[in-house]
């Protein structure tokens, strides 16, 4: 799979928060980078995330994320306890299974009502537009964004609207 930031800022967002925390944590020489950089991801990854209500590691895994002593411990413990029981075993790891994709079902629902939210929120500041034909339009120079300017004009005009399409789409007289 190839990295594409333009179709989906998906990817964006989680290397944005991973340099914030390298940038956290970095001298400003930055010599010890390569050396926080695992640091960082393991604390980007165990972090609670509001959206999915819980952390990266615990929705791949569906628990949280343990120093290696407690996971020995546990390990010794649960051997120990079920005796080398498979069939208890096996159950065992049915039912976490069965915790886990419910647990993700949970998150995924959390983090499509945070979604819906943040919708909503930026839905109600958009200003309906209503143009008709014979009105006079400004156009935006979008080339600006690419070759930036203090002076130069943003907008180039004024047109008059001929037709409007009812998705909004407007044609001008040059």
């Amino acid at each position: 799979m190839t990295y594409h930031p333009q179709t989906s800022g998906q990817d964006e967002v989680p290397n944005r928060e991973i340099k914030q925390i390298l940038e956290k944590r970095v001298s400003l020489n930055r010599k010890d980078c390569a050396a926080k950089l695992d640091d960082a991801l393991l604390a980007y990854i165990t972090v609670y995330k509001i959206p999915s209500g819980a952390s990266p590691y615990k929705l791949v895994y569906g628990n949280a994320c343990h120093l290696p002593v407690i996971l020995e411990q546990k390990a010794y413990w649960a051997i120990k306890k079920l005796n080398m029981d498979f069939e208890a075993a096996g159950e065992k790891r049915l039912f976490q299974l069965n915790e886990l994709d419910e647990f993700r079902l949970h998150s995924y629902e959390n983090a499509k009502l945070c979604k819906e939210k943040t919708k909503r929120w930026h839905d109600k500041r958009i200003k309906p537009h209503h143009f008709e034909p014979g009105q006079k339009v400004l156009l935006l120079n979008s080339r600006l964004n690419l070759f930036p300017g203090k002076l130069k004009p943003r907008w180039s005009g004024p047109f008059e609207v001929v037709r409007v399409t009812p998705y909004g789409e407007l044609s001008c007289a040059l």
